[in-house]
C-alpha cells in the first residue's frame, strides 16, 4: 500500500505540474527548408518534396517550397534536372544511376540560397519475398517478409499504399420529381429501361502510408527480416469487398536509418510524461549560403523494390462489416413524400402496379452513392 501511494502522488504532481512552454528558438518568417524523398537509382522516378516549416498557431496545415531549381549532381558533374509538378513536388524521369558513383542533392531556391545534401553511394535494395497475413484480435494484420543473400542492406524503411473496394448498401433506380416549389412530389425511373444506377454503387478509396515504418537486423546474424506493418481493424470497410496494399521498400544507410529512427520518436511517440523526450534532427543537408541556418531532411539513395497483395472478403468468414444504414417504406403520393421523405434518398421501388405504387428510401445518401466517400473509377491495376 505504501508503493501505491506513492505511486499515485507521483502521478498527481507530474501530471499537475504541467505549465505553457514557449521556446526561445528562433524561426525565421520563412520557416525551415523541409527536404522528403529519396534519390531513385533504378527505373523509378526520383520524387523530392520540398516544403517550409509552419507555427503552431499558423492556420496552414504546411507551405510549399515552389519554383526551385532541384537537381541531382554526381562527383563527376553530371547533371540530373527535377521539375516541379505541384504543390512543391519535384520529379525527375528514370536516371539509373552508375552505382559506382556518389550523388547528392542541389537546391537553390526563388530566394537564391543555396543546398546541398552530401554525397551518397547508391544502396541496392533486395527484393520484397512477400506480403502475408494473418487474423489477429479479430482484425486482419499485415506482414514483410525480406532479406538480403549478401548480408549487406540491414537497414530498411517502407511505404505503402492501401486501396479498397466497396460498395453502397442499396442501389437506386429511383429519383424524386419536385413541383414548382421544389418539393417532392413523387419518385421516378432514373434510367428509361428502370434499370439501376451503377456509376454509384462501386467506388474505391486509397490512402497512403503516414507513418515511418523502418526495420533493421543488424543485431542478426543474417539479414532477414519479418515485421508487422499494418493492422486492420476487425469488421473495417477495406476488408468489406476486395483490399489491396502496394508495398515499397528501400534499402537505407546507417546514418539514415538513425535520422527516420529519430523523426519516428519525435512524431509518434510523443504524448505522455513517460515517452521519449524530442531530440534534435540533424540530417545531410545543408544550407551553403548560410551554415548556420537549420535545414530539416536526410536524402540518401537507393532502388525502389515493390510487391502488391490482394485480400478478398470471402477469405475472412465472419468479417462482420455493417454499413448501419436503414430504409423505410413510403406511398408515392405527394402528402406521404412530404411528411416521410423529403429528407430521405429514395433507392428502389417497393411495390409495382400501373405505375409505382411504393418506394424504400433511406435517410443517408451515402447509403445509396457510393461516390460521396470515394471514387468510382477503377485503379488500372484492380483485378
Amino acid at each position: 500500500m505504501k508503493k501505491l501511494f506513492i505511486y499515485i502522488n507521483f502521478f498527481f504532481v507530474a501530471t499537475g505540474c504541467k505549465e505553457k512552454f514557449n521556446t526561445n528558438i528562433p524561426s525565421p518568417s520563412t520557416g525551415y527548408l523541409v527536404v522528403e524523398g529519396f534519390i531513385s537509382s533504378g527505373l523509378d522516378p526520383t520524387t523530392i518534396t520540398l516544403t517550409r516549416t509552419v507555427k503552431l498557431y499558423d492556420t496552414v496545415d504546411f507551405k510549399a517550397e515552389h519554383n526551385a531549381g532541384v537537381n541531382i549532381e554526381s562527383e563527376s558533374n553530371e547533371i540530373f534536372p527535377l521539375n516541379e509538378t505541384g504543390n512543391g513536388v519535384y520529379t525527375s524521369g528514370n536516371l539509373n544511376l552508375n552505382n559506382t558513383e556518389k550523388y547528392r542533392l542541389r537546391i537553390i531556391t526563388q530566394d537564391n540560397k543555396e543546398y546541398t545534401s552530401d554525397f551518397a553511394t547508391v544502396k541496392k535494395t533486395p527484393d520484397i519475398d512477400s506480403i502475408s497475413w494473418t487474423r489477429e484480435n479479430g482484425g486482419v494484420k499485415l506482414y514483410i517478409n525480406t532479406h538480403d543473400p549478401q548480408n549487406n542492406t540491414r537497414y530498411y524503411k517502407w511505404d505503402y499504399e492501401q486501396t479498397w473496394e466497396f460498395h453502397s448498401t442499396y442501389l437506386s433506380s429511383l429519383i424524386y420529381i419536385f413541383d414548382r416549389n421544389i418539393d417532392p412530389i413523387g419518385v421516378d425511373y432514373r434510367n428509361a429501361d428502370h434499370s439501376v444506377d451503377t456509376t454509384i454503387y462501386k467506388c474505391w478509396n486509397t490512402v497512403n502510408s503516414t507513418n515511418i515504418n523502418l526495420g533493421s537486423s543488424e543485431k542478426l546474424s543474417k539479414d532477414l527480416i519479418y515485421l508487422p506493418l499494418v493492422y486492420i481493424e476487425p469488421a473495417s470497410i477495406k476488408l468489406s469487398v476486395l483490399y489491396s496494399l502496394n508495398l515499397r521498400q528501400y534499402a537505407l544507410s546507417h546514418e539514415a536509418y538513425l535520422f527516420f529512427q529519430k523523426i519516428k520518436k519525435n512524431t509518434e511517440s510523443l504524448g505522455s510524461i513517460f515517452d521519449a523526450q524530442p531530440s534534435e534532427l540533424q540530417g545531410n543537408i545543408h544550407c551553403i549560403t548560410d551554415p548556420a541556418e537549420i535545414v530539416i531532411g536526410y536524402i540518401d539513395i537507393s532502388e525502389e523494390k515493390k510487391k502488391r497483395i490482394f485480400i478478398r472478403n470471402d477469405e475472412l468468414p465472419g468479417w462482420g462489416y455493417r454499413t448501419g444504414c436503414t430504409f423505410i417504406t413510403i406511398d408515392n403520393i405527394p402528402d406521404s413524400i412530404r411528411k416521410y421523405g423529403s429528407s430521405l434518398s429514395p433507392t428502389v421501388p417497393d411495390k409495382v402496379g400501373r405505375g409505382i405504387v411504393t418506394f424504400n428510401a433511406t435517410p443517408d445518401q451515402s447509403c445509396i452513392d457510393c461516390t460521396l466517400t470515394g471514387s468510382n473509377v477503377r485503379p488500372p491495376f484492380w483485378p
